[in-house]
């Protein structure tokens, strides 16, 4: 398969498949690139890009570049202050060992590049790696398993409890010559029976260059195991970030993700959990806060194929200037999940006459004894309070970043990680132009 593959016939220019990287795996990345290939760059005509035009990826030339040195003093937006972590950073794909803090020495914690994983780990390739994602339904998922150099392997052990986050920074930077840097992060997680773990995903950029972020994370979440996982998109205005989440869920699960987009040219998440058992409880949640002329996209889909489950799902949208926001979100209960409880909601204010907001929240039902609920809000803030506040000699600037927090609280409250909730709220508070 990998030898018929022509990097001539790749779309996007100056990204090729490379067999010699993770070569262990050079036929499943040869199938999901050939997959992408195949499919091509989506287009609006395709109803789950009807919103969200990346045709221009088409008429870019992208380099994968190498690890640039990056100052650590540069990165202290990113590691959240004083938060206390177990770190791995990525420059352009690359892993760094001085911008990583020590990995070792956490009892039922193994964290590996993915290579040096995936050598040797037969288990690895054949029951795990890529049995999530879907390059025939997603695209950019197939062109991330050809083009990645690195990646991440992570696995709690069972009846493990990890006291600290576990924080994955993704740093795209600029290209000298000015082409797009192209970067494919790839991350696979296996929380164990009976394990609890936090894990971060941050995606920034080093410079003023444009980039094309290409993520796909994989977690497997084994029976009564529990994760936490919080990904911070805060890349460059120049930027395109184009992720996959995939979820497989065990009986007596749990996870819960929280999804904060305040960066970025064009964002867009898939999010997908496969709830394979009774007694799961799952919650994704989500803050967008853009302006100008950025555009975010979040699709999350929820397959309910057993009973006795639930899910709640909040995605909360503030959109000012010329921005464009994009909810799809799908819930799907299966014939056999009775007794599910499943509850969506998406919320959107509007800063500006011209901000756009695209919602489309779906259910499909077909078992009989359920509750499943979805609901979508779009409008302007209440002018009332914030004459209020300003009648009381708070400025008008600061009375509207004061709405807003209250309306993106219930999102950044509920993510257990102190230090970081802190950091996130000044992120926007900056982001809403407020000292």
């Amino acid at each position: 398969m990998a030898t018929s593959l022509k990097s001539n016939s790749a779309p996007l220019a100056g990204l090729e498949f490379d067999p010699s990287a993770c070569g262990v795996l050079t036929a499943v990345r040869a199938e999901a690139y050939q997959a992408f290939l195949d499919r091509g760059v989506p287009t609006t005509k395709d109803e789950e890009y009807k919103y969200t035009p990346v045709t221009d990826l088409a008429d870019r030339y992208f380099v994968q570049g190498g690890p640039v040195p990056v100052p650590e003093s540069a990165i202290t937006e990113w590691i959240y202050g004083d938060l206390d972590q177990i770190r791995i950073v990525f420059v352009n794909g690359h892993f760094s060992e001085e911008l990583t803090t020590s990995l070792r020495g956490v009892e039922g914690l193994e964290i590996r590049t993915l290579s040096c994983a995936l050598g040797g780990r037969q288990e690895i390739i054949e029951d795990l790696f890529g049995k999530l994602v879907k390059p025939q339904q997603f695209p950019f998922a197939g062109l991330n398993t050809g083009t990645f150099k690195e990646g991440t392997y992570i696995r709690i052990s069972a009846n493990t409890k990890i006291e600290k986050p576990i924080h994955i920074l993704n740093i795209a930077t600029a290209d000298a010559n000015g082409a797009t840097q192209y970067v494919a992060p790839r991350t696979l997680v296996v929380v164990e029976g009976g394990a609890d773990a936090t894990l971060i995903e941050t995606f920034a950029t080093y410079g003023d260059g444009p980039s094309f972020t290409n993520a796909v994370t994989e977690i497997h979440i084994e029976p009564n195991g529990h994760l936490q996982l919080v990904k911070v998109q805060q890349e460059g205005l120049k930027s395109h970030h184009i992720a996959n989440t995939e979820v497989h869920q065990a009986p007596d699960s749990a996870f819960n993700h929280y999804s904060v987009t305040f960066g970025g040219k064009l964002t867009r998440n898939d999010l997908n959990v496969f709830l394979d058992g009774q007694n799961i409880h799952t919650r994704m949640d989500g803050i967008v806060v853009i302006d100008g002329e950025q555009l975010a996209d979040n699709h999350t889909r929820l397959d309910h194929a057993y009973a006795n489950c639930n899910s709640f799902e909040v995605y909360k949208h503030v959109l000012g200037g010329e921005s464009t926001g994009v909810f799809n979100g799908k819930i799907f209960v299966h014939q056999d999940a009775q007794k599910t409880d499943a509850k969506q909601t998406n919320n959107t204010i509007l800063l500006s006459g011209k901000a756009t907001m695209n919602s489309k929240p779906q259910l499909e039902i077909f078992a009989d004894d359920v509750k499943c609920t979805h609901g979508a809000t779009v409008g302007y803030l209440d002018r009332d309070p914030v004459f209020y506040m300003q009648a009381r000699g708070i400025p008008k600037a600061q009375a509207e970043a004061l709405m807003v927090y209250a309306f993106a609280a219930e999102v950044l409250e509920k993510i257990t990680v102190p230090g970081l909730v802190e950091s996130l709220e000044a992120m926007l508070f900056a982001k809403l132009n407020v000292q």
